[in-house]
């Protein structure tokens, strides 16, 4: 039996503060994934939503949401929350479903309207959840875990300001491409450095904003799609939903402690690296197959994080994968050729579904100015907090 399904048609709404309500978004970037995949939204079978947690009361955030504003057609509905990781959860669900037969075409949708400023806990106490407690025990904000991060790379890697500051530079120049961007100016590693400092050593243009966006995916089985639209559509391969394995010794946000090794011996690898060694199974591949990634860039130094978790390099060579250009356009394998989080910020329920447009186009050749020459596999990295990890591989 295949494992694979057929991406149709990908669509998002721009990125940016428009100021309006995240169902709006969510139904822009669904028609025009819709349109993209030349299907009938009474074709489609299911929806599955990925959760707006500040979008209203639990129930008025994903899937039957945007049922009902597309058109209440008796269409199968799921929703699914998994923090950042949510968008890529709500994917392996729609595979799930098309390769159970339960479905022949899912369309998957996420949307948000972010609040200004950092991301933080809803109101109340809650002194289970250590989302609550970290800021709550430590007042430590993202941006202030980014900058503990940043610092533990300089410290046992010997990563550089510049070297940070580079990554911005590289992901500012794709999204500069991207109409899709909220941010689309190209910046110096001057223009990095002189801006406000934020949680030290990070500047302002080291770290992500928080945006409204959407981004919707139509998936298929790959009979419909060999009947009805396309012989050799882009494919989903492997999507990978891992947990972290006990004990985790390196600290991960949210949490404010690690787990004791004293008695149990750790696992080979950290959590965010088995994400992608997970997919990499799955598919059937390895590292040295991937054309390009699109990855979670929270903060630059995090994005160099990557491409080790991703096995493009070894342990604390990502900084000189950097600086050698491997990671850059017209490298061995271009990684954010979006323009990542870097461009867009967060939409939370549409980022790791963005990451897939993106790959998408990129494996159809459709990509514009952005185009990685020949690419046909994609790789997807993401993490949401909880010990959500997700990551999706796409071929052509």
């Amino acid at each position: 039996m295949t494992t694979e399904v057929a991406v149709l048609g990908a669509g998002m709404h721009p990125w940016g503060k428009w100021g309006r309500g995240f169902v709006e978004y969510g139904v822009a970037a669904a028609r025009a994934a819709l349109a993209d995949a030349g299907v009938e939204w009474r074709e489609v079978s299911s929806i599955v939503g990925a959760d707006t947690v500040r979008g209203g009361y639990p129930g008025y955030v994903a899937g039957a949401t945007f049922a009902k504003a597309l058109g209440w057609q008796g269409a199968r509905v799921a929703s699914v929350y998994a923090a950042c990781a949510s968008g890529a959860q709500a994917i392996g669900t729609a595979r799930t479903q098309i390769l159970a037969g339960m479905a022949d075409v899912v369309l998957v949708v996420g949307a948000d309207a972010a609040p200004k400023g950092f991301f933080r806990p809803a109101g109340g106490d809650r002194p289970d959840d250590p989302d609550w407690l970290r800021f709550r025990v430590l007042g430590a904000t993202n941006p202030a875990y980014f900058g503990l991060y940043a610092r533990r790379r300089m410290a046992v890697h010997g990563d550089t300001l510049e070297d940070f500051a580079q990554v911005k530079v590289k992901n500012a120049a794709a999204g500069a491409l991207n109409p899709n961007a909220r941010y689309r100016k190209a910046v110096t590693g001057e223009e990095v450095a002189a801006s406000a400092v934020v949680a030290d050593p990070l500047r302002l243009l080291d770290i992500c904003a928080t945006s409204d966006g959407a981004a919707a995916l139509v998936l298929s089985s790959m009979d419909f799609a060999r009947r009805h639209v396309a012989a050799d559509p882009v494919r989903i391969r492997a999507v990978s939903t891992v947990t972290p394995t006990y004990p985790t010794t390196v600290l991960d946000l949210p949490d404010i402690a690690t787990d004791s090794a004293a008695v149990v011996t750790p696992a080979d690898g950290t959590f965010r690296a088995s994400i992608a060694r997970a997919a990499y199974e799955e598919a059937g591949i390895g590292p040295e197959d991937i054309s390009l990634a699109e990855v979670y860039d929270l903060s630059t130094a995090l994005e160099l994080q990557w491409y080790e978790d991703l096995g493009l390099c070894g342990e604390g060579e990502g900084a000189k994968l950097l600086r050698d250009g491997v990671t850059a356009p017209g490298g061995r394998v271009p990684v954010n050729t979006s323009g990542g989080l870097a461009s867009f910020g967060e939409a939370v329920p549409a980022q790791a579904i963005a990451q897939v447009c993106e790959v998408t186009w990129q494996l159809r050749g459709t990509a514009g100015a952005r185009q990685v020459e020949g690419a046909r596999v994609g790789v997807t990295a993401n993490q949401g907090l909880f010990g959500h990890g997700a990551s999706v591989v796409v071929v052509r």
